[in-house]
């Protein structure tokens, strides 16, 4: 089934579950109801709570209603028929919705039937009820009407469809795997991070588990910068009003942005990017052409205003660490950095366990800036290093943001979920509006290109998948605790100290528990950690100067001479195995 047939099946599955809704409660008022990825939602404001059993009930309703195949009926309608049909039926959400593109100068509004049941559509969808393929209701949540929380908040049903009750019921499969591997969950229990309303929603705090892994991945990536050119620098989290204007962000970015406050009569913002910060290190020097590219990378903090419907763990946030970068060259060099930076991305997500990903290429959307000449440069730009590459890829037009293309890679986790990582942008808006400048070959200035890239996207939003992907179990190399030491009774308390000073001299996250308790006991402490390796000694142990080593998820791998054993840990280690 193609993908359009899929959405539109998804789109009439909402309008399906809208009218068993409407039946089991009557009173029920209409929001909205679109298709998404894997599924469907509708938004309704009801008398009571929704519970799990509700939805099994209108599941119920569904099939039965489904059963007396109704057509969807598609109708023009004027203005002053739908709003006096949808007042009469007190549907005050649609009556918005109309007012709206009342305003907006609409003389007719679409309307689709199916039986009794009347809703305000763009469309399009199936020619009956009977089209519609296996479906499942999958849960509840809250959802502010229009995504502000200034508004009611309703109860959003989410559902999924497929072409087959095969397909289905992988999908379904996958829900409850991905239910097992929730960031949320795994984080708590790993001590890796949370969530304080003290502090605002969005807005995560770092436990010393979770910050370890953060600099991990900080400090292997740097490592790698450095071996590249890259130069690092660090930026301020706020700035002066006036730079948010000459960049543009105010003027394009508004919306995603926090209010500005104001200090000895000037008024600042928190930043929402790093680049005008990059831009303004370049302008304190004079450069030639020779010096470029010049490459400078920031693991920068940036502030971004999200509506709290969306948040969601480390997957959605409102402060985020992006492993962010500005290429500064010639436009003769644009091609080549952008497949260097494919590659690059592309060996680095290998390194963190993800070999499957999609490539899209995103157009000029609607709301942007610069010359249509630039941004067909910079297009062919991106297209051509792809190309170059021979790698295969899906134009998203429109998508691109508001000062350049953009390349997205989206990698995919091993549950089949894709995730938005790497973005390589190219942009000849910023120098424009900065007055950038290099003296070229003949003495005179000419205006650098921007590359924007983001290898991880944010960190934290990184981090969260890696906690689902691997479901907690992190490689050696990114655990927290990478070895515990178990000591089975007092007369191994020595030998079990003299291994775990040998791991920790070596460099190793080490623990030990030599503590008076079963060590069975131990072992189940040290899974709950999900450590990868444990290693118990005992009589047999002290004697043969052995540990007897348990593999996260293998168990019991038997006896091996420690020294083995550090040289094969630390090869793993070394390795990113």
């Amino acid at each position: 089934m193609s993908d359009l047939k899929l959405d539109t099946m998804r789109h009439s599955c909402s309008h399906l579950m809208a009218m068993a809704v409407v039946e089991f409660f009557p009173k029920a008022k209409l929001a909205i109801g679109p298709s998404i990825e894997n599924g469907f939602y509708y938004d309704f404001d009801l008398d009571r709570p929704l519970i799990e059993m509700d939805l099994k009930k209108i599941e119920k309703i569904m099939h039965k209603i489904q059963s007396q195949n109704y057509k969807f009926e598609h109708e023009e309608w004027s203005i002053e028929k739908a709003l006096k049909f949808f007042k009469n039926n007190n549907q005050s959400y649609k009556i918005e919705l109309i007012q709206e593109l009342k305003a907006n100068g609409k003389k007719q509004v679409s309307i689709y039937k199916s039986g009794e049941f009347i809703d305000l559509c763009a469309g399009p969808h199936l020619k009956s009820l009977k089209e519609i393929g296996p479906f499942r209701l999958t849960s509840v949540a809250g959802a502010y009407w229009r995504g502000s929380e200034k508004n009611k908040m309703l109860q959003r049903i989410y559902g999924t469809c497929f072409g087959t009750q095969k397909e289905l019921d992988e999908h379904l499969l996958m829900l409850e795997e991905a239910k097992k591997r929730d960031h949320r969950i795994i984080g708590e229990k790993l001590d890796i991070f949370s969530i304080n309303e003290e502090f605002g929603a969005g807005l995560p705090l770092w436990h010393p588990n979770g910050a370890l892994i953060r600099n991990l991945i900080k400090n292997y990536l740097t490592s790698e910068l450095m071996k590249d050119n890259y130069l690092m620098v660090e930026t301020p989290h706020i700035a002066k009003i006036e730079m948010w204007k000459t960049s543009g962000h105010l003027g394009f970015y508004r919306e995603n942005m926090y209010q500005p406050f104001k200090a000895e009569e000037q008024e600042f913002l928190v930043k929402p990017m790093n680049c005008p910060g990059h831009i303004k290190i370049y302008e304190t020097h004079l450069h030639s052409y020779k010096e470029f590219p010049i490459k400078y990378a920031e693991f920068g903090t940036v502030y971004r205003f999200e509506k709290s419907g969306v948040l969601h763990g480390l997957m959605r946030v409102r402060g985020f660490t992006q492993d962010d970068a500005h290429i500064f060259c010639r436009l003769d060099q644009i091609e080549g950095e952008i497949r260097k930076l494919v590659k690059f991305a592309v060996r680095i997500m290998k390194i963190f366990g993800f070999k499957d990903y999609d490539i899209y290429l995103s157009t000029k959307p609607d709301k942007a800036v610069g010359s249509d000449n630039n941004w067909k440069k910079a297009t062919n730009a991106l297209e051509n290093a792809l190309k170059s590459e021979k790698l295969k890829y899906q134009i998203d037009p429109g998508e691109g943001v508001f000062y350049g293309p953009k390349i997205d890679i989206k990698i995919k986790d091993c549950l089949g979920r894709a995730w938005q990582c790497t973005t390589i942008q190219v942009d000849f808006n910023l120098p424009e509006r900065f007055k950038m400048f290099y003296i070229d070959q003949k003495g005179q200035k000419q205006e650098p290109i921007m590359i924007h890239r983001a290898l991880l996207g944010s960190l934290e939003r990184f981090i969260g998948v890696l906690i689902e992907h691997y479901a907690g179990n992190f490689p050696v190399w990114l655990a927290p605790i990478q070895v515990k030491v178990l000591t089975i009774g007092k007369a191994h308390v020595k030998y079990g100290r003299e291994i775990y000073k040998l791991l920790a001299e070596k460099g190793l996250r080490a623990e030990l528990n030599d503590e008076n308790e079963t060590v069975g006991k131990k072992i189940r402490d040290a899974e709950i950690q999900k450590i990868p390796y444990v290693l118990v000694v005992g009589d047999r142990e002290v004697k043969d100067k052995t540990v007897a080593v348990r593999e996260r998820e293998k168990g019991n791998l038997g006896a091996k001479k420690f020294d083995i054993f550090l040289k094969e840990i630390i090869g793993m280690i070394e390795n990113k195995k």
